[in-house]
């Protein structure tokens, strides 16, 4: 497919994302993933060595009960803690709901048996309610020890069975970027609620088990493109970040529609199902679910797809492609069908000189002239002449005769 044969181009960058005609260099843009992926981690670093995570009572053990809420609040059972001694800070006070109706639920650190009787008698004074009305658990440390065991012990079963399916389905540089990506997501999201300080807890475990699928989706559907595009552009002997760019440009508009369509849900969960209904437990498992969601598709941008070109440039197949990458126009064709055109397109493309001799910025990321206002990495010049220079440098390249001598005189047949 040529500038000449292809479909109009939309206009608008949000039209050309629908219509399959992006060509953002995503390559070109690792390094912002890189600076976002690095401060990010320092970050999580930082805070888990400085403040550490919120561990909720199932880890770290402790007492806690729940007082129904019909004429007693949160300041009242502060009071009562007070009363009988305790101290309220590092205590978690919450009024929840429930199927019964409304209660406060008061949590503190390790006590004795004897001290968990007394509070039940004291709130459900306080309450103005029989005693049996109010429950009391007592949660040993050792019981959220055994949750993390497993929790990590999953987790490396997963990652290992999830390198050898790679491995087996597609290669082990795939394998080894998707790992990295999905360690990426988990670590990320844990440093997220330790720099906020949301409460982990056994449905925040769940949830962090579960986003790894999220994260691999779309890792996998991104590989899943750049192995056929491999076989597509085998004869032709782009570059492997040409294979990369055209790939990520071909499923981008699903993968932020899967994102999207998974995000939604999540944020009713939040909304509706905490907010207004006030059930915490889906909290707390929603808004792990959403920062994965979140940070895996970032991760199948910008983690994962770049480290795919770096590891591949390894490949004895694809290390000695030494050409330009395709950008602007040359990328919009390959993306949309079209050839790889030749090593002079290419230069022109990445070269796309304006009349102060400065390189300009397409629409959506390429480089392209100022008046160049329809293409994400365009070709456009800021004049007719230099377009003119431009497209007779290209057809001149295409036109190039097959053979570099003059053709042999035929031979006159004898008769």
């Amino acid at each position: 497919m040529t500038a000449l044969d292809r479909p109009p181009i939309k206009p608008t960058p949000v039209g050309r994302l629908f219509e399959g005609q992006t060509s953002i260099d995503f390559i070109g843009r690792r390094r912002v993933g890189v600076i976002i992926s690095v401060g990010l981690l320092a970050a999580t670093v930082l805070s888990l060595l400085t403040q550490g995570l919120n561990l909720g009572i199932d880890f770290e053990g402790g007492v806690s009960w729940d007082v129904p809420a019909n004429e007693f609040d949160v300041d009242d059972a502060a009071g009562v803690l007070g009363d009988n001694g305790l101290s309220t800070e590092g205590a978690r006070l919450q009024r929840r709901s429930s199927d019964s109706g409304d209660f406060i639920k008061v949590q503190v650190g390790d006590q004795t048996e004897e001290v968990g009787a007394e509070l039940r008698a004291a709130f459900a004074e306080a309450a103005n309610v029989p005693i049996d009305d109010v429950n009391v658990n007592l949660v040993s440390s050792s019981w959220g020890a055994e949750i993390t065991d497993k929790a990590i012990r999953a987790l490396l079963i997963f990652i290992v069975v999830v390198a050898a399916f790679i491995s087996i389905r597609f290669e082990w540089r795939m394998a080894i970027a998707a790992i990295v990506a999905m360690v990426h997501d988990v670590v990320i999201s844990v440093g997220i609620y330790s720099i906020f300080q949301f409460v982990v807890t056994p449905p925040t475990v769940i949830a962090f088990l579960t986003i790894l699928g999220y994260s691999l989706y779309d890792t996998i559907v991104v590989f899943d493109r750049v192995k056929e595009n491999e076989a597509r552009y085998a004869g032709q002997k782009p570059p492997y970040d040409d294979i990369i760019n055209v790939s990520m440009n071909q499923v981008l508009m699903r993968s932020l529609s899967t994102s999207f369509s998974s995000i939604v849900p999540v944020v009713s969960m939040l909304l509706i199902g905490s907010g207004l209904l006030g059930q915490t437990t889906l909290a707390e498992f929603a808004l792990a679910l959403l920062v994965g969601m979140v940070t895996g598709a970032y991760s199948s941008i910008f983690v994962a797809a770049p480290l795919l070109a770096m590891l591949k440039r390894t490949d004895s197949t694809w290390e000695e492609r030494n050409i330009h990458r395709a950008v602007g126009d040359a990328l919009r064709d390959m993306v949309m069908g079209g050839n790889v055109g030749s090593r002079r397109t290419r230069e022109t493309a990445a070269a796309a000189p304006t009349s102060g001799g400065r390189r300009a910025r397409g629409a959506d990321g390429g480089k392209a002239g100022k008046a160049g206002k329809g293409g994400e990495g365009g070709t456009a010049a800021t004049s007719p002449k230099a377009g003119a220079k431009a497209a007779a440098a290209a057809s001149s390249e295409d036109a190039k005769p097959a053979l570099s001598h003059p053709p042999r005189p035929r031979k006159k047949k004898r008769r």
